[in-house]
């Protein structure tokens, strides 16, 4: 590291201003303080502020480190389900990995090169530091899509979310909506055929050659996507060899679904990670998952046979589908969510409400944690705005009280 250290030190003075390359220089410095902790700070003089060594590039990375967990599973999973649709009995556990790594590889190579690709071009015209989101972004959007999204459509869509829901904002920090939601929400309304139904949600494919691919007729449908066909109480949820699907298999996530999205636990595993290390709000996450558990009871209360996902328990509605994922990794994140103490909690509490709320009453969109996220987005500025101001003349109201009885 000492050596490393050494050689950007002896080509540093290129990028700085004069330099043969300092056109480039934001790039240099996104590389450097990628691998090094910033030595600079606001102040020379005196300590007006205070620093330590969490920067937001290390906060992006400890996020990506609570991914890990579900990106691990998805590769697992993606094997596993592509195992059963051919009928197989045993799962060797490495051969089931390689399957899932080959499959998702190029989707968070196309992710990263035109996501960071686009940042790069704007740091450059705009003469900027390049920005760090972008780290979470890329490894967040192949989590949240189908294992076998189409290359070229993933590249587009990576293209329009980071361009006009980030970058004509101002880039990391000052964009409205989630970028990687913005990205999958383009997918469903552009090419819904690809995003949706029963014939996306298994790998099929043989990535790099490797594997057995799967008859082009094969469906294999999520269990929210079954309900759309199902009516009355006695719901039955079954996995792709067809044996009922229990909750413990839900909470373990081996059911078909978006690559990193399926398994609760590992879900839960990030959340520890991002709670322990102060990056995310416990206030957002626990409120997405009581507004959620409260419109579950209401709905399964108020059951009826023209809404089937009515029928579901609490338990099974916080854990199918993306729901748990939105709930720790995206309405969680810091720029997008509300901002004060009680904007927080109204905040997740609706993102939960609306999420169920959208799945069970709507059969033919049977996931809404990806609206009810976005939506929330644009209603986090109001909510702040309203709780701000209701603080305002509260302290108003005190001081009038106490001028009054003076």
């Amino acid at each position: 590291m000492a050596s490393l250290r050494n050689f950007l030190d002896k080509v540093k003075p290129n990028f700085e201003p004069g330099g043969k390359l300092h056109a480039f220089r934001s790039v240099f410095d996104g590389f450097e303080t990628f691998l090094y902790t910033p030595t600079t700070t606001s102040a020379s003089t005196s300590s007006v502020h205070v620093h330590d060594s969490i920067d937001s590039k290390r906060t992006m990375i400890i996020v990506v480190c609570a991914l890990i967990p579900c990106f691990l599973f998805g590769m697992y999973n993606t094997g596993y389900q592509h195992w059963l649709a051919l009928g197989e009995t045993s799962f060797p556990f490495w051969q089931l990995m390689l399957y899932g790594f080959l499959t998702i590889l190029p989707r968070v190579l196309v992710a990263y090169i035109v996501g960071l690709g686009i940042e790069f071009a704007a740091a450059q015209i705009k003469g900027d530091e390049i920005q760090e989101g972008f780290l979470v972004t890329g490894i967040l959007v192949p989590m949240i899509c189908p294992a076998e999204v189409s290359l070229w459509m993933l590249a587009v869509a990576v293209a329009f979310a980071v361009i006009f829901a980030k970058e004509v904002f101002g880039g990391t920090g000052y964009n409205v909506l989630n970028v990687a939601l913005v990205t999958r929400a383009f997918l469903f309304f552009a090419y819904p055929a690809q995003m949706s139904g029963d014939h996306v949600w298994v790998a099929s494919g043989t990535p790099f050659g490797y594997g057995t691919a799967l008859p082009d007729a094969f469906a294999g449908a999520t269990p929210l996507g079954q309900l759309a066909s199902q009516s009355g109480p006695d719901l039955t949820l079954v996995g792709i060899n067809g044996a009922p699907i229990d909750t413990w298999q839900a909470f373990l996530g081996l059911i078909p679904g978006s690559f990193g999205e399926t398994s609760t636990l590992c879900i839960l595993i990030g959340a520890i990670i991002l709670l322990v290390s102060g990056i995310a709000s416990w206030r957002i996450m626990l409120s997405v998952f009581v507004g959620g558990a409260v419109m579950s009871f209401v709905a399964h209360t108020f059951s009826s046979e023209l809404y089937p996902a009515s029928y579901l328990g609490v338990a099974d509605q916080l854990m199918l589908g993306g729901f748990a994922f939105a709930a720790v990794f995206m309405a969680t994140d810091p720029v997008t969510a509300a901002r004060t103490t009680t904007g927080k909690y109204i905040y997740g509490f609706l993102v939960g409400v609306i999420a169920i709320l959208i799945r069970t009453y709507n059969t033919g969109y049977p996931e809404g944690a990806m609206l009810a996220v976005l939506l929330m987005n644009c209603f986090a500025p109001l909510i702040d705005y309203c709780v701000v101001q209701a603080n305002i003349r509260r302290r108003q109201n005190r001081l009038n009280a106490k001028t009054a009885r003076s």
